[in-house]
């Protein structure tokens, strides 16, 4: 049976992205998207509001890109797929948590009329995403 796991946010940061680095070297950013949701307000009826915060992970290049030019705020397209880390707490309790592994990230709203996608298998040129 075929399947799928793909996720498109659009969105701003919750806050200024976490760059570190594996024991093997491997960049990893953490970071987090707030995607608000707004609803009625037809017809005389009352608007309705509401707020979805989701923890993204980037790998490799993109995970330096990210942490190099957004920020706390940055409106951000995510691509991604849906992954789920699993573990005990010190209590015995199995725990779980889902987040945004990250694929692609389009820049939106830096510079006047500019967007930047930048796959996740972009090359470690030191090129601006911006240019």
């Amino acid at each position: 049976m075929p399947s799928l796991n793909k996720v498109f946010l659009l969105g701003n940061l919750t806050r200024d992205p976490e760059l570190r680095f594996t024991p093997s070297g491997a960049s990893v950013c953490e970071f987090s998207i707030a995607v608000n949701r707004e609803w009625g307000g037809k017809d005389g009826g009352e608007k309705k509001k509401e707020v979805g915060f989701f923890d993204c992970v980037a790998w490799a290049r993109t995970a330096e890109v990210v942490a190099q030019y957004l920020k706390k705020g940055s409106p951000a397209m995510v691509e991604g797929r849906l992954t789920q880390d699993r573990w005990q707490d010190p209590q015995g309790q199995s725990r779980s948590k889902v987040k945004i592994t990250v694929e692609n990230v389009q820049f939106l709203g830096s510079k006047p009329g500019a967007a930047s996608r930048v796959p996740a298998e972009a090359d470690s040129g030191e090129e601006d995403p911006f240019a």
